[in-house]
């Protein structure tokens, strides 16, 4: 739009945005613990992974948080301390655990966003991914068949930062080689998206597909497809 600078790189946070595990954590987790002879819920698991993720410190030794090292932790936190679970049972469980968050089967694309992603390429556009996950994401993205739509990758338990902060956003615009004013970041969260890249000048679009945050003053969309239609009326006509 006029006066505005050229839109030249979008970046795209992973899960919640792009693409969502199915089914929910939580409910992997239920299954698992049932097979282990635990009859929980899924409310009471989700409690207990948040009570786990906020007692948790960002690194543990060598293990930057979400990587597996980190999760081994969080799983011990959440089945042993949470659900009294043996820990002699916690490495098989870990084990398949592990397995099947590395399997893209367990993911699924949102609609719309291999056609976001390839018209913005296809209109010259850098496109990458910031995400804070594992260290398992690059194969992830591989298996659904997003990763080769992509010029990057950024993944907080590999660049051991993570959003909000500032520096895994500064490392997508040195891969994009734009400055700030010249990026988009695309996100579910109002903190780490939004206000994450707001602080760095990068213009952040919220995805809030549950409209749950209408009385937010920043740009908003309700699916992919509505953020590609958003992102395409800014770019100069082909």
């Amino acid at each position: 739009m006029s006066g505005e600078p050229a839109i030249r790189a979008v970046f795209l946070d992973a899960g919640g945005t792009l693409l969502a595990e199915s089914p929910s954590r939580a409910e992997i987790y239920r299954d698992e613990a049932l097979a282990l002879g635990v009859e929980v819920g899924v409310e009471r698991l989700r409690e207990l992974m948040s009570a786990a993720h906020r007692r948790l410190p960002r690194e543990i030794g060598p293990h930057f948080r979400y990587s597996e090292g980190w999760f081994r932790s969080f799983l011990g936190i959440v089945f042993a301390d949470g659900l009294a679970l043996p820990r002699s049972t916690l490495a098989t469980l870990e084990g398949r655990l592990f397995a099947r968050f590395a399997d893209p089967r367990t993911f699924r694309l949102f609609p719309g966003a291999l056609e976001l992603v390839r018209e913005l390429r296809r209109r010259g556009l850098r496109v990458g991914v910031i995400s804070n996950w594992s260290e398992r994401l690059p194969a992830v993205l591989d298996g659904i068949g997003i990763a080769r739509e992509l010029d990057f990758v950024l993944v907080s338990a590999i660049e051991r930062c993570e959003k909000p902060e500032s520096a895994i956003f500064e490392r997508a615009l040195a891969l994009a080689g734009v400055d700030a004013c010249s990026a988009l970041h695309c996100g579910d969260d109002l903190d780490r998206d939004v206000r994450g890249a707001a602080a760095l000048g990068i213009l952040p679009v919220l995805v809030d597909r549950a409209g749950a945050h209408a009385d937010q003053r920043c740009e908003r969309v309700a699916d992919l497809h509505e953020l590609r239609r958003w992102i395409l009326q800014r770019l100069p006509p082909t």
